[in-house]
């Protein structure tokens, strides 16, 4: 059996003792989760779910706290100390972690939060963490197709938009204006992917592509009004925010989607409620 460090491993309990627990390391021996972190009733033979990582004298320990990420991923993380030799930042863990000065873009400055990419130190086997994060992006084209739906992480205001990292793997972007609630590097959110561009390059919307059609927004906000028993407190006059929080649409397609339900008949409007017509309960 081979750990892997960084990231959450399952391992079973080998024994108990006064300060903690010993699960099997395979090939690495014991390793120790400290007595805060065992699960009550515990039992030698179960089989844990820890994070394993090194602790201030690089020896191996699990944990099962949960960091903000494992190795190979992305987060916005916050430096907590800088020292001579890089950054430190907080990622949930008692033990920060490490952005040496060879790793940054710019000098880190305690309290800032940075885009970062954490990884297994070649020489030195030590999981560290490098704000170059575009060398850790794939290069490869994106076999995505229009419409389909992905997770990203919000990464860096641009000219056009934001950068965003897609699927903790590609780079993508979100259009100024096709984006209708405030946004912030970290942010993780639910997108979808509008186009592959022949570079490669995948452009992003956060309104689900069906939508931007008129009808077929009606036919979504008709049958939410009949989930909400024919009324919601929502009219063409309530902030972008607040429509996008409950539909995931724009103000502008929501507006044309009340206009066409408002000329067929199918709902009045009132001071602060959209209110469906001739509804009946079951």
């Amino acid at each position: 059996m081979s750990i892997k460090l960084g990231k959450f491993n399952q391992l079973e309990v080998v024994k108990k003792v006064d300060f903690g627990i010993y699960l099997d390391g395979g090939e690495e021996g014991e390793v120790l989760l400290p007595t805060r972190y065992v699960p009550e009733d515990c039992a030698v033979g179960d089989i844990l779910n820890v994070f394993l990582y090194l602790d201030m004298e690089e020896r191996l320990i699990a944990t099962t706290l949960v960091p903000y990420m494992q190795v190979g991923e992305f987060a916005y993380l916050e430096v907590v100390w800088v020292n001579q030799y890089g950054a430190f930042l907080n990622w949930g863990l008692m033990k920060d972690l490490f952005v040496p000065f060879r790793e940054q873009k710019t000098k880190m400055q305690i309290g800032r939060k940075y885009m970062i990419h954490a990884h297994l130190d070649d020489e030195s086997y030590r999981i560290v963490a490098s704000a170059k994060v575009e060398r850790y992006l794939s290069k490869e084209k994106p076999e995505y197709a229009a419409g389909d739906e992905v997770n990203i992480l919000v990464w860096q205001k641009t000219d056009l938009g934001f950068k965003s990292i897609i699927d903790n793997k590609y780079s993508g972007l979100l259009y100024e204006n096709e984006i209708f609630t405030p946004l912030s590097a970290g942010m993780q959110l639910r997108a979808y992917v509008k186009q592959v561009r022949e570079d490669g390059k995948v452009d992003l919307m956060l309104q689900k592509p069906g939508f931007a059609k008129v009808g077929d927004f009606s036919k979504m906000l008709l049958d939410y009004l009949r989930e909400q028993g024919g009324r919601i407190a929502l009219t063409d006059k309530s902030p972008a925010e607040e429509i996008y929080e409950v539909f995931g649409v724009s103000k502008k397609t929501f507006k044309k989607g009340v206009g066409d339900l408002y000329k067929k008949r199918l709902i009045s409007l009132q001071d602060n409620a959209i209110v469906l017509v001739n509804f009946r309960t079951q």
